[in-house]
């Protein structure tokens, strides 16, 4: 009797650690267009954020939700890149590419500065405004 209710109180805790790490793993992913962005602001200020100590603007954008305005000096159907130093990689490919030198502003996620590039990544952007 007793050896049956201890397998199935092992199995029981089995179960639960199986469900809840199950659970943790397979999250929601993030809808970013849906998010409110957390900080708004130029392209400019965010790269020389980014220029002078990349390791503290690193710590307070990483992984965030922003929008950030700027001027379009690259266009493709996957990406936008703003001010020769944001790159923005589209969540949904473009119909139409945008022109060189059109302000914009796009709102995306932050996934980390290039040193070497000196350039910001961006990714799951969406145009606010054409």
């Amino acid at each position: 009797m007793k050896s049956t209710r201890n397998w199935l109180l092992i199995i029981a805790i089995i179960a639960i650690v199986a469900i809840l790490g199950y659970n943790y793993i397979y999250q929601d992913h993030r809808n970013i267009e849906k998010e409110a962005p957390t900080f708004t602001m130029e392209a400019q200020d965010l790269v020389s954020e980014f220029s002078s100590d990349p390791t503290a603007a690193e710590t307070k954008y990483l992984n965030n939700t922003i929008a950030v305005s700027g001027i379009v000096t690259e266009s493709s159907t996957q990406s936008i890149t703003l001010n020769d130093k944001i790159f923005c990689q589209l969540s949904q490919p473009a119909e139409t590419t945008l022109v060189q030198g059109q302000s914009i502003t796009i709102k995306g996620r932050v996934i980390g500065y290039d040193d070497l590039l000196e350039e910001l990544k961006l990714d799951q952007c969406n145009p606010i405004n054409n």
